[in-house]
């Protein structure tokens, strides 16, 4: 079990879902929090709910000059996780231009921004915990998920290449890979979700995973071994089955 008591948290991405529910959790068990979205109103709400410390920073991860404000606000930290998200179905005869630039923004190029602020000031002090929360979906390519499978699993791939790097520096990095959450965002789905998580539920796991030094954890855990299974399959039997 990790020791939470006092140490300060920045989440980003924590306004509602996962993010929210992960942020009490934390909090209830001695976390000092920076929470972060885009909505300060359900910041406020979230931050004056939670047991322990914790304060509101409004960051727009799309904009780097806000990301920079941000960051400055929140200070030295003992930690991040990474939870901020856009997400729209979508297939290839759908291209829709704006929001395909949006999730690979927001959900990939807006870690690295937020990254870059931290990462440097970790380094130089040989500690710190990057938690980054990727999907199944970024596995390999699903269809109806342009744009969103690709930024997850650009999000999954920088947390490979930052884990190899930074295993020996007093750095510490994790990646969760949730399955689907019940969420305003995948509400828009109109297919059969399976092993569709709660908010809550898709937290404990996580937290669960954040308080062990493996470095990946894929959840729920049947439906997360498919996914990790089909890594090996030849394309031809890949794309039969998922397409």
């Amino acid at each position: 079990m990790r020791d939470w008591s006092g140490k300060r948290y920045w989440l980003v991405g924590a306004s509602e879902g996962l993010g929210r529910a992960l942020a009490e959790r934390m909090s209830a068990a001695g976390a000092d929090l920076i929470l972060s979205a885009r909505n300060a109103d359900r910041l406020a709400d979230l931050a004056g709910s939670l047991p322990g410390p914790a304060r509101a920073v409004a960051v727009d991860v799309a904009d780097a000059g806000s990301v920079g404000a941000a960051a400055a606000a929140a200070g030295e930290i003992d930690g991040l996780v990474w939870l901020a998200g856009v997400y729209w179905p979508m297939r290839s005869q759908d291209w829709n231009a704006d929001q395909v630039e949006a999730m690979c923004d927001i959900n990939f190029t807006g870690a690295a921004r937020v990254l870059g602020h931290v990462v440097p000031a970790m380094v130089a002090r040989g500690r710190g915990h990057i938690v980054l929360t990727g999907s199944l979906s970024g596995f390999r390519g699903l269809p109806g998920a342009v744009g969103y499978g690709a930024s997850k699993a650009a999000v999954m791939s920088l947390a490979e290449t930052m884990h190899a790097d930074l295993r020996k520096t007093g750095v510490e990095v994790q990646l969760a890979n949730p399955g689907f959450i019940r969420t305003r965002l995948t509400d828009k789905n109109e297919f059969r979700m399976p092993f569709l998580m709660e908010p809550g539920q898709a937290a404990d796991r996580m937290f669960a995973h954040m308080n062990t030094r493996r470095f990946a954890a894929n959840f729920p855990r049947g439906f997360g071994a498919v996914f990790r299974l089909s890594q090996f399959l030849p394309d031809w039997a890949y794309f039969r089955l998922f397409s």
